[in-house]
């Protein structure tokens, strides 16, 4: 007879409810490092598919994914003279919040340098690719927008051509996918009495220069809109995005670009690190803290539950004592309901991770090592939270059970 399944039948409520509210607890230490492999997944999805060779970014910042950065659009005529350099794409990315339909709208815009890049590697579930530089977009499911939905944003509206799933940005907006061109007027979309007023200022300024007084036509010059103005140039883009030809010499390409003195040029991966040291490595932090200190409550309870099963036991604990059953059937018995209970908490904790964690507002991803660990952990947990009892139950005397 195996005296740890017969008291647990006989504290069966008891034990059921302690399992319970072990494995919900396990749950949230399950959940968390599911949530840390998520924003991971989601921060480096956009890098991933892209698969670029060479970022050119603004002289001495790290690039979109970790700081603003401006560029010239024509900065790409540049790069391809470079020996080795096969394809050379603009690219713009900005988070923008509106209402659509009444409903908050939050979304990361991310232009695509059409027709070079129509999307073709945004990883579609519904829908095409873009097949004209205006008034079209991707958008991840996550959006909630429908395959042929029009969404106004700024002067103009975009019809939604395709739907993606899981293209989350590392904030864990859905992403949506414009030319690069219509990217850039939603990032630099003005209401209309702002441009009359910045129109009006600058005929202002001119009329008071000596250059206004001496040629009046120039008045009328400036008055047009900033866009026809052709001393002023085109809104600066986010990045440059360079492939390399197979066998291209990446070192060399590299100190080329470097060597112009307003940009500088990072590898795919230098990127993807920019990325997970910044806001990704704070998440990390702090999710791996709230773990340490779930599992140590989850010890601490798990050590009282057992302290308190044993108290329970304390005349049954001496009576085999004074029949004369060695300790080492009472260690057996204290330790067996640890290890069971550390293992219901473990499988209640899993299962309702997968009941559950699809509901969350960001990706979940439970990987077999972290699985792995955890149930490692909870042995380890098991096993040390079972101290308090065995310790309580080696002080039990024999003469006890006559009490």
């Amino acid at each position: 007879m195996n005296l740890a399944i017969k008291d647990i039948r006989h504290n069966l409520g008891r034990f059921a409810l302690t399992s319970i509210g072990i494995g919900m607890l396990l749950m949230i230490v399950m959940g968390m490092a599911g949530i840390y492999r998520g924003i991971i997944e989601d921060a480096t999805l956009l890098i991933n598919n892209i698969n670029s060779d060479i970022w050119v970014v603004q002289h001495n910042t790290r690039g979109p994914f970790a700081e603003l950065s401006r560029v010239p659009q024509n900065l790409i005529h540049r790069t391809l003279a470079i020996p080795g350099v096969v394809t050379a794409r603009n690219f713009v990315q900005h988070t923008i919040q509106r209402k659509n339909n009444g409903k908050r709208l939050r979304m990361t815009v991310v232009g695509l340098d059409w027709p070079v890049d129509k999307g073709e590697w945004v990883p579609l579930i519904a829908g095409r690719k873009l097949n004209q530089n205006h008034y079209e977009m991707i958008a991840d499911k996550s959006l909630g927008l429908r395959l042929g939905e029009k969404i106004t944003l700024g002067k103009n509206t975009y019809s939604v051509v395709g739907i993606t799933s899981s293209m989350i940005s590392s904030g864990g907006d859905g992403i949506g996918f414009f030319s690069v061109q219509d990217a850039l007027k939603i990032q630099f979309d003005k209401p209309g009495e702002a441009t009359r007023l910045e129109k009006m200022s600058r005929v202002a300024r001119m009329e008071k220069s000596d250059r206004g007084l001496k040629q009046p036509g120039l008045i009328d010059f400036i008055s047009q809109d900033a866009s026809q103005l052709p001393g002023l140039a085109k809104p600066q883009v986010s990045a440059v995005v360079l492939k390399l030809s197979p066998g291209a010499n990446l070192k060399y390409v590299m100190d080329t670009i470097e060597g112009w003195g307003d940009v500088s040029a990072y590898t795919n991966k230098d990127e993807m690190e920019f990325l997970l040291k910044g806001s990704v490595e704070k998440a990390k932090k702090q999710i791996g803290l709230f773990r340490v200190l779930l599992t140590i409550i989850s010890a601490i309870i798990m050590a009282l539950i057992l302290y308190t099963l044993t108290l329970d036991k304390i005349h049954s604990i001496a009576l085999l004592k004074l029949i004369g059953a060695p300790n080492w059937i009472t260690l057996k018995l204290i330790l067996q309901q640890a290890l069971i209970l550390g293992f219901l908490g473990y499988g209640i904790a899993y299962f309702l991770g997968q009941k559950i964690f699809p509901r969350f507002p960001r990706r979940v991803i439970l990987s077999g090592d972290d699985l792995f660990q955890l149930a490692i952990i909870v042995v380890v947990i098991s096993v040390a939270s079972s101290f308090l009892g065995i310790w309580r139950a080696l002080k039990v005397e024999p003469n006890e059970a006559l009490n």
